[in-house]
């Protein structure tokens, strides 16, 4: 550790009175209904004290060089179309800064350019997506104090959105499961991209997208369009940028959590084609040490790749993938008390491998249409085993084998997307996806298992031993109508249907936006949803008459019907007001035949799943409801600002009719973030910083422990009529970030060093109450302390 801080330090102080030089801006101008480019389009750099300005290319493209480093504002205009401002394009000497802006066609056609002065975040890139819906970028993701680089911990501090706690990075969207979450990444479903992560969940303690990688892309919370499906709280729809086609630029970067990486891109081939590679190690096991809440020291790695072969007669071709693999050994002897993962008795093995493949074309139909088909592999598992000491320390002393598990998905997809623009003022867009899911599962476990052999040990029970092939099929239209210059209606009709149990759903998604003055709009949203349940259930084994039968395997799709009333104010010209009013409303859950308190819309949270909850039925219920508000001032005269807050109510109610808190049910989020950054040097083009974030949450929902039956069984047990009715104490924790950039005097380089003081004040945020077998009590862990992160990044 010591060798890594001397190196960065040697490398800010060699650099630190070094004047920079300027940077490049380079980018492609789309219409946004059609995505053909724009001929012609205006470039033009503000608030400089020297105008600066391009038009761009027949292919949309334009360069812009010698721009000063730091933020600056760039406006992009066309005839007939409405101008568009980024007001905050942070540009260095050690990369050239790529954007593409979408424009959108003027309702009346006009001679001569529309001055709207739009920001660029408050807008989302899905030109379908109306209501609920955030646009993020890389600078945020790397930016914001606490959030390890992690797209995941970045929507945290979204309304609407919280995470269940500091080891894993779930996203729970207005008190839905984690598991209703979608992940796309270049307009295909994917698997949890994350390390340690485990079948059936969409989270995990270290993810495995590298920032660096993407572009722009949508967050989407409630009432999405009609092309994402088998979700019910939300779609991360993620892309990956293009390399740099003019230039070779290298970074190379390193953090406790985002390790060690190196990353190339640059131009390939005469059409405008380009690569960008990146690999990634983890510091943490080089440096042999522990991290997010365990002595064990965990070992990842991933590479993830875009190759675009440019355009051509056919079209534009491009490649795209991710590989991650991860594992961590927990030694009994070797582990904490209050370690968060492991137990003193046992010993035990985690291993994860995630990996996708993509081809993706595009292809011009005329002037106004164009087709994207994408074809790609993915693949994702986890194995998990645990050896137990019987008698530890003690000449008694035996292991025995005591979980097994296995998961193994490999997925095919087919997604092709037609899109044309009817005019100005009418859009449409329909397609296919088709998704075959090769599933191998394993689950052998002796928790909770009686003695029927008379061995002394409890039974090795196979809760999962399948090998299944399931076809997952979703055909869309929607369509994107200006009835007037203040009025947009978009509409659509999304389909499902899975082999599993010949199951087809049919959901309508409708959106209204008004614009009830310049600076204010309302906006109206409703969707039917429905989402397959988690394989690791559907497939779970019950003993029925001494035969293993898969008594969940058909159970329905869990339906949910969205509604959203949003209001958008612009206070200011770089502020942002929006407030928010939705209800949820969910049926179909799987619950128990008998009464207990049990449903599927508790789960999710956690590395696995309740392997004993077999027979059920689709008569759960359960709603969300809440209002959550937004004050953002976008990076602006070196500062930004954003709050945001969400007052919401999650109930279920299972099949003993009795409506309880849902496990997600914190009753409120707030979170305040700010940013300020001091030129420095001696041309002033070197920047200080300072970022911090504040959050405060109600405490989560859980289940007693019963002490009683526990310490008489030797394993854990609840009150499972009381489910779900104590509440930890609020959650509180505070992060600081604060660091330097730096620009080389005459090189294309730049430097940034940053330091991240996770949870500063030490606040003892609880992550469980849960039986100990060893001690025969019930302990309190609690979360991860105060912990410090760094970071130092390179580009050339």
């Amino acid at each position: 550790m010591k060798r890594v801080l001397l190196l960065t330090m040697i490398c800010v102080l060699t650099t630190i009175g070094l004047q920079a030089q300027n940077g490049t801006i380079k980018g492609l101008v789309i219409d946004k209904q059609s995505e053909s480019p724009l001929l012609g389009a205006t470039i033009e750099l503000l608030n400089t004290q020297e105008a600066k300005g391009v038009v761009t290319d027949e292919e949309g493209r334009f360069v812009l060089n010698d721009v000063p480093v730091g933020r600056q504002a760039v406006r992009i205009s066309y005839i007939g179309f409405e101008s568009y401002t980024l007001p905050n394009v942070e540009v260095t000497a050690g990369k050239d800064v790529f954007l593409t802006v979408g424009l959108t066609e003027a309702f009346n056609q006009l001679d001569e350019v529309v001055l709207t002065g739009n920001t660029n975040k408050d807008k989302p890139l899905n030109k379908m997506a109306t209501v609920s819906t955030r646009q993020f970028g890389l600078e945020e993701v790397t930016r914001f104090s606490g959030g390890r680089s992690d797209v995941g911990r970045l929507a945290a501090n979204f309304a609407g959105v919280s995470s269940p706690d500091d080891s894993r990075n779930d996203i729970v969207v207005r008190g839905n499961s984690p598991t209703g979450l979608l992940w796309r990444l270049e307009g295909i479903p994917i698997p949890s991209p994350n390390h340690f992560a485990t079948a059936g969940t969409t989270g995990g303690p270290v993810s495995a997208l590298n920032p660096n990688m993407l572009k722009s892309s949508d967050f989407l919370t409630s009432a999405f369009p009609a092309e994402y499906g088998n979700a019910l709280g939300g779609v991360f729809d993620l892309g990956f940028r293009n390399g740099n086609a003019d230039d070779y630029e290298f970074t190379l970067q390193t953090g406790i959590f985002t390790g060690v990486e190196a990353m190339a891109e640059g131009p390939l081939g005469k059409k405008n084609g380009s690569f960008l590679v990146a690999g990634r190690y983890s510091l943490v096991s080089i440096l042999g040490i522990g991290a997010g809440g365990t002595s064990a020291t965990p070992n990842y790695s991933d590479i993830s790749y875009n190759i675009n072969f440019g355009k051509g007669k056919l079209g534009n071709f491009s490649l795209f993938g991710i590989i991650g693999n991860s594992d961590i050994e927990f030694l009994g002897d070797d582990i904490d008390p209050d370690d968060l993962f492991s137990a003193e008795d046992e010993n035990s093995l985690a291993e994860s491998r995630f990996g996708v493949i993509g081809l993706k074309h595009n292809i011009s139909l005329g002037n106004n249409s164009f087709l994207r088909t994408i074809v790609s592999n993915s693949f994702s598992g986890n194995d998990f085993y645990v050896d137990r000491f019987i008698e530890k320390d003690t000449p008694e002393e035996r292991i025995i084998a005591f979980t097994e598990s296995e998961d193994s998905e490999k997925r095919f997809t087919f997604s092709s997307l037609f899109n044309t623009k009817l005019s100005r003022k009418a859009t449409v867009r329909a397609g296919v996806l088709l998704e075959n899911f090769q599933v191998e599962s394993l689950l052998r476990d002796r928790g909770e298992q009686p003695d029927a052999d008379g061995d002394g040990d409890p039974d090795f029970f196979t809760f999962r031993d399948i090998d299944e092939n399931v076809l997952l099929f979703q055909p869309y239209v929607q369509g994107r109508f200006r009835l007037s210059e203040k009025l947009t209606f978009n509409a659509g009709l999304h389909g499902q249907y899975s082999n599993l149990n010949d199951q087809f759903a049919l959901e309508p998604r409708a959106a209204i936006a008004y614009q009830l003055a310049p600076d204010h709009a309302l906006n109206l949203g409703y969707g039917m949803h429905q989402q397959q349940l988690p394989l690791p259930i559907l497939f779970l084994n019950q003993d029925v008459n001494g035969t293993l039968e898969q008594t969940n395997k058909n159970l329905d799709f869990t339906r949910s019907n969205h509604f959203v009333l949003g209001y958008d104010v612009k206070l200011a010209s770089n502020w942002r007001g929006k407030l928010e009013v939705y209800y949820q409303d969910i049926d179909r859950a799987g619950v128990e035949a008998f009464p207990s308190s049990y449903s599927t819309l508790t789960e999710g949270a956690d590395f696995g799943f309740e392997n004993d909850r077999v027979s059920l039925v689709n008569e759960g219920t359960g709603y969300n409801q809440g209002i959550e508000f937004t004050l953002e001032r976008f990076f602006n005269k070196g500062y930004y600002g954003l709050l945001t807050g969400s007052f919401f109510e999650s109930k279920y109610t299972g099949s003993d009719g009795i409506e309880r808190n849902s496990p997600f049910n914190n009753g409120y989020v707030l979170n305040l973030l700010a940013g300020k950054e001091f030129k420095i040097g001696a041309a002033k083009q070197n920047v200080f910083f300072v970022d911090t974030r504040v959050t405060n949450a109600g405490g989560r929902y859980f289940t007693p422990v019963n002490l009683g039956a526990s310490q008489q069984a030797g394993f854990e047990v609840r009150f499972e009529d009381e489910a779900f009715s104590l509440q930890y104490d609020p959650y509180f924790r505070w992060d600081l970030k604060f660091g330097i950039k730096l620009n080389s005097k005459k090189k294309k380089r730049s430097h940034q060093f940053y330091f991240d003081l996770q949870n500063v004040t030490a606040n003892e945020n609880v992550f469980a109450r849960r039986y100990n077998r060893l001690t025969n009590s019930v302990d309190q862990v609690d979360q991860i302390g105060f912990f410090p992160d760094f970071g130092y990044r390179f580009q050339f």
